[in-house]
């Protein structure tokens, strides 16, 4: 005789909340610069970010609703996505703040052509990006931006992590890998490659 079916547990009518899912999910650390219509440098630390397409190259960062970075960067139709290194913790934790002067405390320049500011002095890598299109979901923007330039620092630090509440680095996390297993994932297989490797 079979057994009776259980109906399906009626869906909560109140919200998941996904950031302790979210802070189990280690990534890399950046800093979203642009420009407002005055002029003015806005930048935010943003780790909601992910490569869309390699041609034309692409990718998304989510930003909040409201925020003085997000109109900068709607405004001005560009923003720079600066990848921070281990020694940027401090420009990490600036830019998470609501200091209102913040680039008054971190080192930036504007180069010719910069989609924002470039935090030179905290990032490994840079990418100045011409905003393509933007999606709207509950309380941020996916922002989808064409990368125009790609600035790799010559001779940074490693970059900079951030999980479980807490920061960490590339260089630790690489030297608990054995030599011969980190070989053997190193180079993933071309079917592997591409757009899937980013990031959320």
């Amino acid at each position: 005789m079979p057994k009776p079916v259980s109906a399906p547990a009626a869906p909560s009518t109140e919200e998941a909340d996904i950031r302790p899912l979210m802070a189990a999910f280690p990534s890399g650390v950046s800093v979203v610069t642009a420009l407002d219509p005055d002029g003015a440098p806005r930048g935010m630390t943003c780790s909601s970010l992910a490569s869309v397409a390699l041609s034309p190259p692409t990718l998304v960062v989510c930003l909040r609703n409201g925020s003085p970075t997000l109109h900068a960067a709607l405004g001005s139709g560009r923003f720079a996505l600066n990848l921070l290194h281990e020694e940027g913790r401090s420009v990490s934790d600036l830019f998470a703040s609501a200091v209102p002067d913040r680039f008054g405390r971190a080192e930036w320049r504007l180069p010719l052509g910069a989609g924002g500011p470039h935090l030179t002095d905290a990032s490994h890598a840079i990418a100045d990006c011409a905003v393509a299109r933007t999606v709207t979901v509950g309380d941020h923007t996916a922002v989808f931006g064409e990368v125009l330039r790609v600035t790799m620092a010559e001779s940074a630090p490693e970059p900079l992590l951030y999980g479980k509440r807490q920061y960490g680095s590339w260089s630790a996390a690489s030297a608990r890998v054995p030599a011969a297993t980190a070989a053997s994932v190193s180079a993933p297989p071309p079917a592997a490659e591409g757009a899937a490797h980013g990031r959320r």
